[in-house]
């Protein structure tokens, strides 16, 4: 059967696998898969890999999530939106229905289950009279009703952090810690207060809670996330670190005695790679294992389909002599192991991306989920220093009927000497001999990393009939500390002439390059490189710039963490040098452009607000330049990723249509 070449929306028909999680046998796992239903909703739900089959244990039009087994395996504790909210719910691993345990109107998520397994802890947002007992789960009529209702209230702000891209604009609810007792069916709410308190872990004799927060008294301008232990029984909260940073991803060791987690001192601002933390709990001391390693830990990978969180670490193996957890180097992920005296090793490092695993503590195995350029992503199964063997074969119809570009590594050293990684995309149906048009892609961050995974936007258009560069310039994950810290201060400087000259390798290189027929598109960093681009040089005969920034100055206030961001990335806030913000804001610049410009923003993005495109386009429109702006409802800065699916659909069908009809 001959293979057709990767259409718009074939991003729909994905089976999107997440958070593995082994069952008590040490073999067998649960595991998450998200799907899209008839192009319009996400659906996600539990399935069980069991004697090498795969069963489906959660069904209907919802989500869920966050499967986590109980001690002695015999139940499944998971979150659900199937009542209406993401509620905590539990099923027993030998049949029956799913028991919804509670009923919070603003919802809970995060089930975790204590060592004895008689206790769930769980997070929900509250206000700070709520009274956990007497709350309901409001009905789609009421939720509307509060809704619409809110919507004539005016909003009194008074925080600095007052919005989110990812919750839009804050209320009084913070994030507190609760736990569920099974036998009195009782929920104990075991945090308090206006500050959000995030769950990390709870200790093995059950007594303690792990979690982070920021309880400073100007936490409204720190960024700050301390690490604390909370004594259940006293309700004594203890800080754990000495030093001002931010820390996630805590867990305790198997007998109590440490914490590991991640975690930064900020001492690149937002370019400050992870570290990896131990805390010695009998002793108070506080270790840095990663201080001469130059990775960065957790993934950093970009891609356009990845639905779902999964674990990437720290986890302790069951001895307490090492930790295990996932790295970002040189456009790939892996996983990795670490003793207590900072010697890293790769349990598993190839060109892939691997997103997320579970150890298992009995038999010392793993599971992992990787994706590849050429495959969405599946679990695989591994030992330490053994072989890997596959367990999942998903979306394997879907390979099997599309052609896929595998991409081809350039590496090339810039005119002042730094080495640049990136990839190239052959388009379908490739002739010797033949020309063909470029497309250069540019990821956002600027502190992120194209790599080894699959990524839908970069495969259509190489199924369209383009060349596909995209690169990782200096700023980018991967390749140190020096390197990603290269762009601050310097946007629209060696990091824009890394991507022209990665350009000027290509055409060098790769003779069916067609160097008259060239775009490029980029999205939030990208955007505002795509702008810079267009407002800096002549040789792109289209751009599509997405959630892009043009104007830094106003930048500042708009955005989410423009009031931090602003300052980290550039040295400057608006209050201190507003001439050079302006310097470096491609509005500026505006009336250089000559490239045919299609701009795409979602109306509710809050991190790159639609005000940055609308001046860039009412500018360029002043000017008289060829430029369209498509403005999507009720999208946020995630459109590209986990937005509406149709309006991801009518993205990249622009996305399209203005290539095609310029290039």
């Amino acid at each position: 059967m001959s293979k057709r070449s990767v259409q718009v929306d074939d991003f729909t028909s994905l089976q999107v696998l997440s958070d593995p999680q082994f069952a008590m046998n040490g073999q067998d796992f649960f595991y998450v898969s998200t799907t899209i239903k008839d192009k319009k909703n996400y659906e996600s739900h539990i399935y069980q890999y069991n004697q090498q089959k795969q069963s489906q244990w959660t069904y209907g039009h919802h989500q869920d999530s966050h499967p986590r087994v109980s001690p002695d395996g015999t139940r499944l504790v998971f979150q659900s939106n199937r009542s209406g909210t993401n509620q905590i719910w539990l099923m027993s691993l030998l049949g029956g229905e799913a028991e919804q345990l509670t009923t919070l109107t603003h919802g809970a998520t995060n089930p975790e289950w204590s060592k004895d397994g008689k206790t769930i802890f769980f997070s929900a947002l509250l206000d700070n009279d709520d009274d956990v007992q007497s709350q309901r789960e409001l009905t789609k009529e009421e939720k509307e009703k509060k809704q619409n209702e809110k919507k004539k209230q005016p909003l009194i702000v008074n925080r600095l952090k007052y919005k989110s891209d990812a919750r839009g604009f804050h209320d009084d609810k913070s994030m507190q810690i609760l736990a569920y007792d099974l036998q009195t069916k009782q929920i104990t709410p075991l945090t308090c207060g206006g500050h959000h308190h995030y769950f990390q872990d709870v200790s093995p004799d059950g007594n303690t809670v792990l979690f982070t927060a920021n309880l400073n008294e100007n936490e409204d301008e720190e960024l700050y996330l301390d690490l604390y232990t909370l004594h259940i029984p006293t309700r004594k909260i203890t800080k754990i670190n000495q030093q001002k940073g931010s820390f996630y991803q805590a867990a305790f060791s198997p007998t109590g005695k440490y914490i590991a987690c991640f975690g930064h001192d900020f001492k690149y601002m937002g370019a400050t790679l992870t570290d990896l933390y131990i805390f010695d709990l009998n002793n108070q001391t506080e270790t840095c294992l990663s201080y001469q390693w130059d990775i960065q830990l957790g993934d950093a990978m970009i891609g356009d389909t990845r639905l779902g969180a999964s674990q990437t670490g720290p986890v302790w193996n069951k001895d307490e002599t090492a930790l295990y957890f996932i790295a970002t180097d040189h456009g790939a992920t892996g996983l990795y192991k670490s003793d207590l005296n900072g010697h890293l090793e790769p349990i598993y490092h190839n060109h892939s991306h691997v997103f997320g695993f579970s150890y298992d503590s009995k038999s010392d195995a793993f599971i992992f989920g990787m994706s590849t350029p050429t495959d969405p992503g599946n679990f695989y199964y591994i030992k330490e220093n053994g072989k890997m063997k596959q367990l999942t074969d998903a979306n394997k119809d879907y390979l099997n009927r599309v052609t896929l570009s595998e991409p081809e590594e350039i590496q090339f050293t810039t005119s002042d000497g730094w080495p640049i990684q990136g990839w190239l995309l052959r388009p379908y149906g490739f002739k010797e001999g033949k020309k063909y048009p470029l497309v250069l892609e540019v990821h956002g961050g600027p502190h992120a990393m194209y790599g080894q995974t699959y990524f839908h936007e970069l495969q259509l258009l190489a199924a369209k009939g383009y060349v596909v560069l995209y690169t990782n310039p200096r700023g980018s994950h991967g390749y140190g500390q020096k390197f990603v810290d290269a762009c601050r201060g310097d946007y629209g400087g060696k990091d824009y002439r890394d991507l022209m000259e990665a350009v000027d390798y290509a055409l060098k290189s790769y003779s069916f390059i067609d160097e008259t027929r060239m775009g490029v598109t980029g999205g939030s960093y990208g955007g505002f490189m795509t702008n810079w681009i267009v407002s800096h040089t002549n040789r792109f005969k289209a751009a599509v710039t997405q959630r892009s920034i043009s104007n830094w100055l106003s930048f500042y206030g708009v955005s989410d963490i423009g009031f931090f961001f602003t300052k980290w990335e550039h040295g400057y806030n608006l209050l201190e040098n507003p001439e050079k913000l302006w310097d470096f804001s491609p509005l500026k610049y505006a009336k250089n452009v000559e490239t045919p410009l299609l701009i795409l923003h979602g109306e509710q993005d809050l991190r790159c607000p639609i005000e940055q495109a609308e001046q860039l386009f009412i500018t360029l429109k002043h000017l008289k330049k060829e430029v369209e702006f498509v403005r999507f409802p009720g999208a946020n800065h995630e459109l590209s990723r986990s937005g509406e699916p149709q309006l991801r659909i009518e993205r990249l069908n622009h996305i399209c249509r203005w290539f095609e009809k310029h290039l």
